[in-house]
Formats: structure tokens, C-alpha cells, sequence
């Protein structure tokens, strides 16, 4: 075994072998695999092979449209036998929500190049006639989705990944890893050490041990998924005499199930309530080639409903029940990308689909680690969008959780009830008892919308079809009703969030915001290093707030952050409470090492009330000593005041586009100041609003979020924000090819977008517009209705030459095309009239 290398790649699954694969194809030879047995040894061996296009995420999405474009190529390139399979996938739908879902995706889809076609029960039955089509409302298709042989798959990529000069070491075991004071790893194996300047961890069903010798409590326990092979039955066995083609791949999402041909028998993979997470703690050392005692009983009504779906599978014999590993996450999505507070260290595991994923992962991994950054926004697979909070026992109810759900509908505000509450702020009980109806981010609970007193459903009067994935709704606690019922149209908040829109607009509310991500930056360098480190100009005056952006360094969109300066040397800045771990490593990871800065994360120090509204400078005058107007207290600047016996730091900024202050205060004071500020507003009809209402608001204003029209992928410039980014400031991160992929010509423009002739269902995000003539020329980022200005609205990415105020488009919505006008930004209060006030 060879001593150093560029990079060690540890595990010899079809991840890490995918891993090692791209780092050769990206130009980097000198680079080591290691296995503890044989390639695919772990959950590989046992996968059924699928590669499922479908996908709501991004991110995801991308990887898996890579692999299966990547799967194509590879029998030609090295040779090998990949047991590729297009024989198309088709999911069922016997729901109008499931129906919804699909639509909507289709959507997604387009806006990525992945072909998706929506077919009728009769279609259905021409492509798979051995289904049985009652009940059903439509389908979609993926012509170009189907199987692989998943070991063979793996060997033909480690045959490239050596034809490259790569090296692989099978019956290699790791024992330990030391990283030195230079950034190289060294890996310490039972054949001896190896050096190497990146490390990458594929462990598959070992990840708690590979977690625990690098010090991380990495967020992945593997749950135990069945599938049944069946022995051949006749009349799959005449197709095949007869030259008939292969049906496909056949997924039942109402009932939570896939099935495929397999040496003409049948294969039938349930997602049931009840499977159990497994090596909670790591297989044991000699594991190799492992499977569980299977449990039928657990899966009987998947196999009920598959034998009235398709007669065939109840009529074939069961050949062989395979029960093993599938590594899960807390939503499902693998974890690939750098790990946190370690340089030089990759994750690449918690893969649930990794055959689908492997080929993507390795390449979007291989991308980051030879360029500096992946070429697609991968936030949604990003190892650190878990907090430390995603431990043990979370862990093993969000990923039992997470299986049990891969084909409920996945509707856009759907908040899964597992593992909560979790972290709350100290007026959570305040708001419950004022009807908050919760959501979370970053395990913190947030009201979403507030329900008027005594709303809600009784169980028993909900209609709910007959189907085994029907959850459209969180379980209420005992003795109280359901609150709100999911959707991908309009549903029953809509008119309340309004409600709360209107009082916000006319009188004053008040939201937490205490999940934001909250940081202190202090010490001699600390302006200048966030001078070097931010697009914005800093602010320069104590009191003086501004919003920043942390780029890239190709010039995209990494973190956004609000910058206030207390003090001399002293800065508080407050992100996205969603990308507290990532945030935080990035800037450490930034820090000069001469020890000028001193970074602290306090986010739980203190907690966020935002009071806003017309009336919110009388409320709060009426409980502070310090003068509120607008003379003394200017927009964007803030000020420690008191709030009658408590104390705060009044920072006079908000995402509503309404007057107003965020009090950021010690977090041991929230319940008073909670109470003060509703006793004064009492008068002022103040009452509480949640994150629903202020993202509407916050879409009148043509506000951009991070991960939306904030993005890796689109320069600064493209995200409109041009009065943000100071290149003549001087140098700071990503300054130069910002300029220079602007002075080429931007590839998009941000807009806004008025949607016409809508009725029961806004854009989302993630939708397709084009132009007149049919031609796709961007996708939605956001979307919902502007209750301030009484139209649905959607904020979007467009080809440049589309963005001009007055042009005519069209957004597709859950399948229709919808009129679209480009509109001016900020279509409320487009001169800030109301913020300044």
C-alpha cells in the first residue's frame, strides 16, 4: 500500500467507488480506495437497483439525473456489463392530491431537462397490462428511468477509476484517523498508514463508527427495508418468448410500494409504518453480506393492495425475502459535501437511493474538492443544514420517520410531527395559547399561522380516500382539533394568514424570529476581516445596520447576513437560523489565523420578537425611555434601549416592508417583554402573526432568501443585488469573477411576476415559465398571494432578455399554463414610504 495520496476515498460501495471514479474523470489520478472486505459488500450487494428520477429537491434531482445519464456511457467506456435497464418508470396516482404532486414536480422536472410524461389509466395499461387500473385518476412516466445491476454497476466504475490510475485496497480495514497540523489526513489502517490531502468517507452502514473515530455525530442510522422476489409466473414468461418489451419499473405512491420484472418473476418493495432503524451503533466488525430476519406480518397490507393492483404478484410464489440496511437521514436526503468544524474532510453518506445517487454524488463531490465549489446549488444535501441537536435519539425517530414517508405526498408546507417539540423559545406556550400553528427549522418550533380560537377539524369529518398514504394533516395532541389541512393549492390557512397580513398592514403584530442564526465578531481585524469577507460595505458607524452577502468564489451567492455594529471592534451578525451550522463553518473556516478575530456563535443567548405595522412605533414608545422617531431613530440603525424593565437591542429593520423593530434581547427576558409589548399593543389592536404571513409580505417586497433567488448559481448580480455589492470597495471573496462574469453578460435576471387569472393555486418555487411561443426561458424561485396588493405574485429567474418590465409570460402551475407580466420590483411600497416612517 502506497504511503501518501492525493486523496483516500474509505469505503467500497457503489458511493465510494462512484467517489473515486469522478476524481479520475476530473483529472486527479493519484487517488486510493479502501475497503474493509469486498466491493459492494455492505447494502450494494442487496439493493434492487432502481434509479427513481423522481424527486422534489434540487439538489437531488440533479445527482440523480447525472447518474443515470452517467450509467449509459459506462458498458461502452470500460467495457463492463452494467445491467442497464430503460425500460421507463411509472407512478400511479389515485388521488387528486397525488395527482397534484405530480404535476407539480413535472414542473421541477422540466426546469432541469428531465423528460416526464403524464399519462391516462388507458396508457397505463397499454405500457404494464398486467396492472389493474381501477380507481386510478392518471399517471407519470419517465422514459429514460429503469434499473441497474448494482454490483456489477460498481466494478465497472472501479475498472474506469484504475484504467485512470487509481488504486483500490480490498481487506483493508480502517482503525483510526489524525489529522496533522497541515490539513493532510492520515489514515491509520490494519496494512498500514496512508497520508492524503483530502479525506472522503463512503461508509454506508458504518457511518456511526466512521462518525465517532472522526469526532462528528454525523446525522445517519440505517433502517431496515424489505423488498420480495417471486418466482417466474407465466404470462411474464410468454412476454419474453413472445419478444415483448420489459413493463418497467411499476410504483403504487398511494400505496407505498414499487415492483419490476426480475428473471420473469416480480419484485415488490413496500415503505411501511414500522420498520426499525438498525446499527444504531455500527455492524459488527466481521459483518459482511448481512440480512435481517424478515417480517411479512409488517408489510401485509402492502402485499394486500399489490395483489389487488397487480393479480400476477399473488398468483407467483415467493422465491426469496431480502431485509437489509438502507442508511437514512432526518428528510430523506443523503449528506454530501465538506464536514463541519474539520478541513479537508468529505461526508458522502446517508444515501436511502445511493445506486441513483452515486454516480451524481461522486461527480458534484469531485467538482468541490478539485474546483472549490460544486457547479449546483447543493444546500439540500449539504452535511450542515443539521444541527448538533440532530443526535442519537432524534435521529432514530426522524429516520424511521423520513422511510415511512418516501412516498407520502410530499405537499410544500407539510410540517412532519416526529421529535417535536424540540427546541422552543420561552414564549412558545404563550403562542400556542394564542393559536400558533407550528412549523420548524433547524429543530427550533416557529408559528407558522395562528388559528382563531376554537378552529379547527375533528378527525372523523375529514374526507380522506381509501388509500394507505393518506396523511394530509399533523395528528393533533389528544383533545384538540386539526388546525391545517396540507396541500398544493390554496388550503384552509389562506384566508387567516390574510387576516394577518391585513392587521400587520393596518395595525401592528409581532412574530419570533429567535431560530435566527445569531453571531459576535469581535477583536482588533474584525472590520477588516468582514470587509474582505463581505460584498457590502460594513457598516461604518456605530449603530449603523446593513445587509451583506458572504460570495463565492465564483461570484454566487453563499450566506446572507445582517451586520449592526455596536462597538468599536464589535459586530453582531444574524443569518438564516436554517444554515446555522453551515454559516458557522464557513466564517470559521475563513478566520485569519493571527488571532484578530474572535468569532462566537450565540444564537441561543438571545431571542427575536419583530414588532411591525403602523402602529408599532406607538407601542413600543410607550415602553421605552429612548425617543423612536424617525429624526432619532433612523431605518437601518439600532439602539440598546430599555423595554420597560427589560432591556433590548431595537434594530429598526424588518422582512415585511412595514415600520418596525426586531428586539433582539437576552433570551431569559422573552416572556416579559412578550407580555409588555401585547399589554401596550393591546390598544393598538396588535396581535401575533407567523412565517407564513411575513413571506408573503416579504414577496410584495421582492425580498430574496437564500437558497431561492439566492444561490451558488446565480452571480450577485443575477439576484439583482447590485446596490449590496461594492466592487470598487476593494477586494473581498469572489470580487474578481463577479466582475468578470458580469462584464460577459449575465446568464439570469431576477423578476417579478404577476400571475393572472389565478384561482385556487399560486407558484411555489421550482416552476417552469416560458415565453409566448411555448420556449422555456427560466423557473419560479417563490410565490403565494399579495394580500397588500390583491394579486398572486411569484419571484423568478429568467433569461435576461425576459426580464424587461412589461414582458409577457407564462408560468406553469400543477400542470396549467398561467398569463405573466414582469412587473417592477417591490410592487408594495415600491419607495419604502412605510419602512422609513
Amino acid at each position: 500500500m502506497k504511503s501518501h495520496a492525493r486523496v483516500v476515498v474509505v469505503g467500497g460501495g457503489v458511493v465510494g467507488v462512484g467517489t473515486l471514479y469522478a476524481l479520475v474523470k476530473k483529472g486527479w489520478s493519484d487517488v486510493v480506495l479502501i475497503e474493509r472486505n469486498e466491493l459492494t459488500s455492505g447494502s450494494t450487494w442487496h439493493a434492487a437497483g432502481l434509479l427513481p428520477l423522481f424527486n422534489v429537491s434540487y439538489s437531488v434531482g440533479k445527482i440523480h439525473q447525472k447518474s443515470v445519464n452517467l450509467y449509459a456511457s459506462l458498458e461502452e467506456e470500460t467495457g463492463q456489463h452494467v445491467g442497464l435497464r430503460r425500460v421507463s418508470n411509472i407512478r400511479l396516482a389515485q388521488t387528486q392530491d397525488r395527482m397534484d404532486e405530480f404535476k407539480y414536480y413535472a414542473g421541477i422536472a422540466e426546469t432541469i431537462d428531465v423528460d416526464v410524461r403524464v399519462l391516462t389509466p388507458e396508457q397505463v395499461k397499454e405500457i404494464w397490462p398486467l396492472c389493474n387500473t381501477d380507481g386510478l385518476i392518471g399517471a407519470i412516466q419517465h422514459p429514460e428511468d429503469g434499473y441497474v445491476q448494482p454490483a456489477d454497476l460498481t466494478q465497472a466504475m472501479a475498472k474506469g477509476a484504475r484504467d485512470g490510475g487509481a488504486e483500490i485496497y480490498r481487506k483493508t480495514r480502517v482503525i483510526g484517523f489524525e489529522q496533522k497540523a497541515n490539513g493532510e489526513w492520515l489514515v491509520k489502517t490494519d496494512k498500514g498508514d496512508i497520508t492524503c490531502e483530502h479525506l472522503v468517507t463512503a461508509t454506508g452502514n458504518f457511518v456511526r463508527q466512521t462518525g465517532e473515530m472522526l469526532g462528528l455525530d454525523i446525522p445517519v442510522i440505517p433502517v431496515e427495508h424489505q423488498y420480495i422476489v417471486t418466482e417466474a409466473h407465466p404470462e411474464i414468461k410468454a412476454r419474453q418468448e413472445q419478444g415483448l418489451p420489459e413493463m418497467g419499473v411499476l410504483r403504487d405512491a398511494d400505496s407505498a410500494w414499487y415492483m419490476r420484472e426480475e428473471a420473469g418473476g416480480l419484485i415488490l418493495g413496500p415503505y411501511e409504518p414500522g420498520a426499525p432503524v438498525c446499527y444504531v451503533d455500527g455492524p459488527a466488525d466481521d459483518a459482511e453480506y448481512e440480512l435481517f430476519q424478515e417480517d411479512l406480518d409488517r408489510i401485509a397490507p402492502h402485499i394486500e393492495s399489490c395483489i389487488e393492483r397487480v393479480p400476477a404478484f399473488g398468483e407467483a410464489g415467493i422465491k426469496q425475502v431480502y431485509n437489509g440496511a438502507i442508511c437514512y437521514t432526518p428528510d430523506g436526503s443523503p449528506i454530501i459535501g465538506p464536514a463541519w468544524g474539520k478541513r479537508n474532510l468529505w461526508l458522502n453518506e446517508g444515501h436511502s437511493f445511493g445506486v441513483t445517487a452515486a454516480g451524481g454524488a461522486g461527480w458534484q463531490l469531485a467538482e468541490w474538492i478539485v474546483e472549490g465549489e460544486p457547479t449546483i446549488d447543493m444546500i439540500g444535501v449539504d452535511p450542515r443544514r443539521f444541527g448538533p441537536y440532530a443526535a442519537r435519539g432524534y435521529l432514530k425517530t426522524k429516520n424511521e420517520e423520513a422511510y415511512r414517508n418516501v412516498f407520502t405526498p410530499h405537499y410544500p408546507d407539510e410540517e412532519r410531527w416526529d421529535a417535536r417539540p424540540l427546541k422552543t423559545s420561552p414564549c412558545y406556550d404563550r403562542m400556542k395559547a394564542l393559536g400558533a400553528v407550528f412549523g420548524q427549522v433547524y429543530g427550533w418550533e416557529r408559528p407558522n399561522w395562528f388559528a382563531p380560537e376554537g378552529y379547527g377539524f375533528e378527525e372523523s369529518e375529514i374526507d380522506r380516500p381509501d388509500v394507505i398514504t393518506k396523511e394530509n394533516y399533523a395528528p393533533p395532541a389528544e383533545g384538540e382539533k386539526v388546525k391545517e389541512l396540507w396541500s398544493f393549492r390554496r388550503s384552509n390557512y389562506f384566508e387567516h394568514v390574510g387576516n394577518e397580513v391585513k392587521n400587520v398592514t393596518e395595525n401592528a403584530g409581532l412574530l419570533d424570529m429567535s431560530a435566527f442564526a445569531k453571531y459576535a465578531v469581535t477583536g482588533p481585524k474584525a472590520a477588516e476581516w468582514l470587509d474582505s469577507i463581505l460584498a457590502n460595505r460594513i457598516p461604518k458607524g456605530i449603530g449603523r445596520v446593513g445587509l451583506c452577502h458572504l460570495l463565492t468564489s465564483e461570484g454566487g451567492v453563499r450566506s446572507e447576513f445582517t451586520v449592526y455594529k455596536k462597538g468599536e471592534g464589535d459586530y453582531y451578525l444574524v443569518g438564516p437560523g436554517a444554515f446555522e451550522r453551515h454559516d458557522w463553518d464557513v466564517l470559521n473556516k475563513l478566520l485569519p489565523e493571527d488571532g484578530g478575530v474572535n468569532l462566537q456563535l450565540i444564537t441561543t443567548q438571545y431571542g427575536v420578537l419583530v414588532l411591525a405595522g403602523p402602529k408599532s412605533r406607538d407601542i413600543l414608545q410607550k415602553l421605552t425611555d429612548t425617543d423612536l422617531s424617525t429624526d432619532n431613530f433612523k431605518w437601518l440603525t439600532g439602539k440598546f434601549i430599555n423595554v420597560g424593565i427589560a432591556q433590548a437591542h431595537a434594530l429598526r429593520v424588518n422582512f415585511v416592508g412595514e415600520l418596525g423593530w426586531e428586539l433582539h434581547h437576552p433570551i431569559e427576558m422573552q416572556n416579559k417583554i412578550f407580555d409588555l409589548v401585547m399589554e401596550a399593543g393591546a390598544e393598538h389592536g396588535i396581535k401575533p402573526f407567523g412565517i407564513r404571513a411575513m413571506t408573503l409580505m416579504a414577496i410584495e417586497k421582492s425580498y430574496r432568501l437564500i437558497g431561492r433567488e439566492l444561490s451558488i448559481e446565480y452571480s450577485a448580480y443575477e439576484s439583482g443585488l447590485d446596490r449590496f455589492v461594492h466592487p470598487n470597495k476593494g477586494q473581498f471573496l469572489g470580487r474578481d469573477k463577479l466582475v468578470e462574469r458580469h462584464g460577459a453578460g449575465d446568464a439570469w435576471r431576477y423578476v417579478t411576476l404577476d400571475v393572472h387569472g389565478v384561482k385556487d393555486v399560486d407558484a411555489r418555487g421550482s416552476e417552469a415559465i416560458y415565453d409566448t411561443s411555448g420556449t422555456l426561458v427560466g423557473r419560479a424561485t417563490s410565490g403565494g398571494y399579495g394580500w397588500r396588493v390583491g394579486k398572486s405574485l411569484a419571484l423568478a429567474m429568467v433569461q435576461p432578455d425576459k426580464g424587461d418590465v412589461g414582458t409577457k409570460l407564462q408560468i406553469k402551475l400543477l400542470g396549467d399554463l398561467y398569463d405573466a407580466t414582469v412587473i417592477e420590483e417591490s410592487p408594495f411600497d415600491p419607495e419604502n414610504e412605510r419602512l422609513r416612517a
